[in-house]
């Protein structure tokens, strides 16, 4: 009942919106194309002036920001309280929308482990596992929990565990600590149940645990259901969430990051994809098997993201389609060609898997992918700074860990029930607001 409600919510909403935003458009033309072109002139320029230094940085700067000051005199000019009720109403469909598409799967029932271990960093989440009494809770559940401290390393500590008889593992920490410890339950062939205990734990929300339910995540163990989801590797390392490479990656390993990140990041960006570029470009192939290179930043993860809509931006719907998820960002060219902002043929090249097409960011999916370039690349590998030699090797792992989630969390991606293409949203809300089954 509460998915039917919230789906009628957020189809009245939505139409709300649209009908205001259209009569205002109507009733305040031309005045609107002027708030957009200044919003386009802005963009433009604040681009250009990243990606360049000095005198043309600054131009950059002062034009967009003039742009952005005439957008708001304009905006501010009238109809004021029309616009900010039309952005509520809008931000409120979006909500009820994120409520209709949340679903809780029942997994099969699992039998518990006899000897299940838990690996704890104290440090990870502002110290979420003293908060929560991490440790008590496991022992209180017949879990042994392992502390992770300077003088040892997790992988150290989860070979003794799986020598010593453990036939569960489970993390508490990062998403990187994460990885570490699935790759051994992989390898061995035991369940692993992720604990929330970091900082983002990009990698729980996916798996369907509930991040807000950090001691309840131990239940897992308890009555928990199990279900097979995929690894990703680089060069053989596994990650369970994604590997960045380009400007971002090269300005985290830089020594003034910390003491000044934004202008860190600025600096990197020229060097990475500007005119006048320094760094090796990167170097793979598209969908259509061309060749390509360049490029501000490329993203591979383990299945790919739902990115740029509004509902469960930057979740992954599953995590056991056996492939990877690519996303360039900035202008590309083909190996050898001229740069520009779109790439060669315009057949089905440019497109990912839900038709989402060419343009600043390209996304597709792959069972394998190579990246190559003539120098180390600097990589980010789930948060975590890395310099790995070319070239990258990346594969999908299909199935290959066992993951233990409790019965009370929801058991799969804040994203999993959300149809492929906005287009495909309205139906889909329509179908839970007026069917039983929603």
């Amino acid at each position: 009942m509460q998915r039917r409600l919230a789906a009628g919510a957020a189809l009245t909403l939505a139409a709300v919106s649209a009908i205001a935003a259209a009569v205002t458009v109507v009733i305040n033309f031309p005045r609107g194309l002027f708030v957009l072109a200044c919003l386009v002139a802005a963009l433009v320029a604040g681009l250009e002036g990243v990606l360049h230094r000095g005198v043309l940085r600054w131009l950059g700067v002062v034009i967009a920001a003039l742009a952005l000051a005439g957008a708001l005199v304009l905006l501010l000019g009238r109809d004021l309280v029309a616009i900010l009720a039309i952005v509520i109403t809008a931000v409120a469909a979006i909500a009820a929308a994120r409520v209709a598409f949340a679903i809780h799967i029942r997994l099969p029932p699992a039998t518990p482990p006899s000897h299940a271990v838990l690996f704890f960093n104290p440090r990870s989440g502002g110290g979420k596992a003293a908060r929560f009494h991490l440790a008590e809770e496991a022992r209180r559940r017949g879990i042994e929990p392992i502390e992770l401290t300077p003088r040892t390393t997790l992988e150290s500590l989860v070979d003794a565990a799986l020598a010593g008889g453990a036939d569960a593992l489970a993390m508490a920490g990062g998403d990187g600590s994460q990885a570490v410890v699935a790759a051994a339950a992989a390898r061995a062939g035991v369940p692993y149940a992720c604990i929330p205990a970091g900082t983002r734990n990009h990698f729980a929300l996916d798996l369907g645990v509930d991040r807000e339910d950090v001691v309840g995540a131990l239940d897992a163990f308890v009555e928990g259901g199990e279900r097979r989801v995929d690894l990703a590797e680089v060069n053989g390392r596994v990650f369970v969430n994604n590997v960045s490479l380009g400007f971002y990656a090269d300005a985290v390993q830089r020594a003034g990051y910390r003491e000044a990140k934004l202008r860190t990041l600025l600096d990197t960006v020229p060097e990475v994809a500007g005119p006048h570029a320094t760094a090796p470009p990167l170097r793979w192939q598209g969908p259509d098997g061309i060749s390509r290179q360049g490029g501000l930043a490329l993203l591979i993860s383990n299945n790919p993201y739902r990115l740029g809509r509004a509902v469960a931006s930057g979740t992954r719907p599953r995590l056991d389609g056996g492939r990877l998820g690519v996303a360039v960002i900035g202008p590309r060219r083909d190996a050898g060609g001229p740069r520009r902002a779109d790439d060669g043929p315009r057949r089905k090249e440019g497109r990912t898997d839900d038709g989402a097409g060419s343009g600043p960011m390209r996304t597709w999916s792959v069972p394998t992918l190579e990246v190559d370039s003539q120098a180390p690349m600097p990589a980010g590998i789930d948060g975590e700074a890395a310099v790995l030699d070319p070239p990258l090797l990346f594969a999908s792992r299909p199935g290959v860990l066992r993951v233990r989630i409790a019965a009370t969390h929801p058991g799969c991606s804040p994203s999993a029930a959300l149809p492929q293409g906005s287009w495909a949203v309205p139906g889909a809300l329509a179908r839970i607001a007026f069917t039983r089954s929603g």
